[in-house]
């Protein structure tokens, strides 16, 4: 496409309409948010909810990775076959695999450090809670909400990693004058983080305390905040070195944070209930994905 062309594209859409279009992308994430509010549901439900969110983070798992590693063996066979530098290939492939360990290991280390000894606390067995004074409940319910916040975040983290991955993708689009496929992924995107809001409220369901709107209100700027930026850099700068590299930090997050979910989840309902969770959240996610796909994404 000739620079005529481009630039005639743009003018249907400003820079300052793309970070718009960018912001409203990652922001939908609060349109899922508001699940965290309900404080009175049954261990079923909410053990329902908790796998219906971690089916949606294992659709984003296996999107985010098949991404990044369809960019690193797409330079791995170009380099293979003379057509580019085989430097290029090799720091690709250590964008993917060192992205997946900060993002894996990382967490694991922090969860290790920083979360092992409130784990431990608020795994009670039931029939122990029932003889606990009232000061000790009270601080068994402290514990396990800290649990529930930290996991959230961790959640958020993890989807805003993704999400500047996806605000890339956007403004790459931009710069190249594809306006037609930065509408699309725009829409796709948007109606992705709507659902990935769910998978960051799971975790606050169901507590004594109704989480704070401030809590809420960062954990979406930390899950939805990121497509803006990426959407910003991407229109300045491509790199396909740093797309894998981030997506691949998100997938090795997300493995995480969904076993710990499971391990979560799995003592609250039965395997039956966690299966059909799991199928409803990753329907959610194939579907939305079709919205992408369906455009020529």
């Amino acid at each position: 496409m000739s620079y005529l062309q481009r630039k005639v594209l743009r003018k249907l859409v400003d820079y300052p309409q793309l970070l718009a279009l960018g912001a409203f992308a990652g922001f939908t994430i609060y349109l899922g948010l508001p699940l965290a509010a309900f404080q009175r549901v049954s261990s079923r439900m909410n053990g329902f909810l908790n796998s219906f969110a971690i089916g949606i983070l294992i659709f984003l798992t296996v999107d985010v990775l098949s991404n990044a590693w369809r960019a690193a063996t797409e330079a791995a066979v170009n380099a293979f076959s003379g057509k580019a530098p085989v430097g290029d290939a090799m720091l690709d492939l250590f964008a993917m695999f060192g992205g997946i360990a900060i993002g894996l290991l990382g967490l694991t280390w922090y969860g290790s450090h920083y979360m092992k000894d409130t784990f431990a606390r608020s795994a009670i067995p039931e029939t122990r809670v029932t003889i606990l004074n009232s000061n000790q409940k009270q601080e068994l319910q402290l514990v396990q909400q800290t649990n529930a916040y930290r996991l959230s975040m961790m959640i958020a983290i993890g989807i805003g990693v993704h999400n500047f991955s996806e605000g890339l993708a956007i403004g790459e689009s931009y710069a190249s004058g594809a306006m037609g496929l930065a509408i699309i992924l725009v829409v796709g995107f948007a109606a992705h983080n709507a659902t990935e809001g769910f998978g960051i409220a799971a975790p606050l369901t169901g507590l004594s305390k109704r989480p704070s709107i401030r809590f809420l209100a960062l954990a979406g700027l930390v899950g939805g905040g990121p497509t803006f930026i990426g959407t910003e850099i991407g229109s300045l700068w491509s790199s396909t070195l740093a797309y894998i590299f981030f997506l691949a930090i998100a997938g090795g997050a997300l493995v995480y944070v969904s076993t710990l979910m499971y391990n979560s989840g799995r003592r609250q309902v039965t395997n039956n209930i966690l299966m059909i969770g799991f199928f409803v959240g990753m329907l959610a996610g194939f579907i939305t994905d079709l919205l992408v796909s369906l455009g020529g994404a």
